[in-house]
């Protein structure tokens, strides 16, 4: 008898945990298959950027991280030593430049570093909160669309077949996530190819406990030697750093440990590097692939490392595969709750393939940056801290804009004049405000966790003034008038008006000036299982008390007395 569920996880990496995250919170049914035999123990990736972060802080779940992470703050570059008097090329290496990580005001949170067996834990302990768990030891051995199905939206059309303990087990879905990592069953299984090539250049990363003279070894740092380049990544807990080594004319396959200790201290050296102990260590081809296909019948849906596979040491892999489960999570959702038609699936293909893209072309240019011989001495290791420092925004994770589609209007939003330093398409940025109810200093986005509603952020300036005021109540009787408000064409009568469209209120002047029967219902409407009024959805952009001010219009581009409109998606795009 065949298991059914309306989704099936084949995976339990970054993209296929955060979309089971946004399942369990939403109280779809779902399955995750992992060929594993427990939960993940030691990984590659580590470097967790901002933007991941802020997907974690809207789970309620960046505390944790930030609490046991590496916080990347400085970030050091060392080039070949100088020349000697008689022009003779230095040897060693020296400190070129001394960077700040992440430019001010880029995110509210910071880029850490955490191994990816504690980053995926948390989302496997978040899952649990829910009553859902991974099923480990299931191998996927392939999957089939029902093609003559897939127009009935209920309908069981997604069939995988997986083993374990040596028998064969058949599962039906409505729809199934490919997120199995680079050598992908279901995309194999689909007819699907990952298209690009390999380079010559090979790699070694190791995770050690360094005993050394070296000054920056508990800084991000890039080193561009004679001996070749070698990057430090400070990991969590004070002693361990993971050091990623350019290796010359070898083979992957042959590398051995020794190899990459002893190519280390060359690239040290003047400085000492002795190594006390080694808790993992791998050699690897740089190659970049992306799959010519993303989805089938937009039922069956590539995710992560199953769609795109480059070097690690821009630290983009997890964090991009972390995003393809955010964004198709929550369109998932939407579909199987009966908010949204199927057709919102297809955005999923239209949003991530190009960022997928964008990431192939990124991640070549890094890759031939660091490579010996593209340059040499400080003309090199400008070139690349330059490159580095041009390229903050997009490591940080923050450069993703989206395309015109059904829920993206950039096409009617290209003169953006009413809020200048908000880009429709990207993400929400936060500010800090400074809320009505208690007077609380709070991030906005605080106030939009993810629960799969979408917003509507009125920024109406001094309400003080009449004519501001009387403009915001014509506002609140559009949003929520029962006959035809915006609101309800969108929410089931009989439930809460804030359950699918909830709206959020920023106002400008002074809190204690502003009574609060002066806004409109809609903002503070009751609701809930004690049919209470919610008094958390008004806020104001202010001087706190304790937290300073923080300027949330200018933040935004936003006029006091022109105010502004801004709908931000489940996944905190505007």
């Amino acid at each position: 008898m065949p298991r059914t569920t309306s989704v099936l996880i084949c995976g339990a990496g970054s993209a296929g945990l955060c979309a089971g995250v946004w399942l369990s919170r939403l109280r779809i049914p779902f399955i995750i298959l992992e060929s594993r035999s427990g939960p993940l123990k030691q990984a590659q990736a580590d470097g967790v950027q901002c933007r991941t972060v802020e997907i974690f802080d809207s789970f309620n779940l960046a505390e944790g991280l930030l609490r046991e992470a590496y916080h990347v703050l400085e970030d050091a570059f060392w080039a070949v030593g100088e020349d000697d008097e008689n022009g003779r090329i230095g040897r060693g290496i020296r400190r070129t430049k001394l960077v700040g990580d992440t430019p001010r005001g880029l995110s509210h949170m910071p880029h850490v570093i955490l191994n990816q067996a504690r980053v995926n834990g948390l989302l496997v302990q978040e899952m649990g909160r829910w009553d859902q768990s991974v099923e480990y030891g299931w191998e996927v051995k392939g999957v089939e669309v029902e093609e003559d199905k897939v127009g009935d939206s209920q309908a069981y059309c997604v069939k995988v077949v997986a083993e374990k303990d040596g028998k064969d087990e058949e599962f039906l879905a409505k729809y199934a996530l490919g997120s199995d990592g680079a050598h992908s069953i279901i995309r194999k299984s689909l007819g699907f190819k990952m298209l690009g090539d390999s380079t010559d250049a090979v790699w070694g990363v190791m995770d050690v406990y360094p005993c050394t003279n070296f000054p920056d070894i508990r800084k991000k740092t890039t080193i561009h030697s004679s001996s070749g380049s070698l990057v430090i990544i400070p990991r969590e807990g004070g002693s361990l750093a993971r050091f990623y080594i350019e290796l010359s004319g070898v083979d992957a396959k042959s590398v051995k440990l020794a190899t990459l200790q002893t190519t280390a201290q060359r690239i040290f050296a003047p400085y000492t590097m002795e190594i006390a102990e080694t808790a993992w260590w791998s050699a690897y081809p740089i190659g970049q692939r992306l799959a010519d296909h993303f989805s089938s019948h937009d039922r069956v849906f590539l995710t992560g490392d199953a769609c795109h596979t480059h070097s690690p040491k821009a630290g983009q892999g997890m964090n991009v595969s972390f995003a393809d489960g955010y964004d198709i999570g929550w369109k998932l959702g939407a579909v199987l709750r009966g908010q949204a038609p199927t057709s919102l699936l297809n955005t999923y293909i239209l949003e991530r393939q190009k960022v997928a893209e964008d990431l192939i072309e990124f991640d070549r240019q890094w890759t031939k940056l660091l490579k010996t011989g593209e340059g040499t001495g400080d003309g090199l290791a400008e070139k690349f801290s330059d490159t580095f420092i041009k390229s903050q925004r997009y490591t940080a994770g923050l450069t993703a804009k989206y395309e015109q589609s059904s829920i993206t209007s950039t096409a009617s939003s290209e003169v953006q004049t009413l809020a200048k330093h908000i880009t429709v398409g990207m993400r929400f940025p936060s500010a800090q405000v400074v809320r009505f109810c208690d007077a609380k200093a709070m991030q906005l986005v605080k106030a939009l966790p993810a629960d799969g509603r979408w917003r509507i952020i009125v920024f109406a300036g001094d309400i003080r003034k009449p004519q501001r005021l009387g403009r915001l109540e014509k506002l609140g009787t559009a949003l929520a008038a029962q006959d035809d408000g915006l609101i309800w064409r969108y929410t089931t009568k009989n439930t809460d008006v804030d359950s699918v469209i909830e709206p959020i209120l920023v106002l400008a002047g002074k809190h204690v000036e502003v009574q609060q029967e002066d806004i409109p219902d809609v903002f503070w409407p009751i609701s809930g299982k004690w049919r209470m009024r919610d008094l958390h959805k008004v806020f104001v952009d202010e001087e706190s008390y304790n937290s300073g001010h923080g300027h949330a219009y200018e933040h935004y581009g936003i006029d006091e007395g022109d105010g502004a409109v801004v709908i931000v998606r489940p996944d905190h795009c505007e």
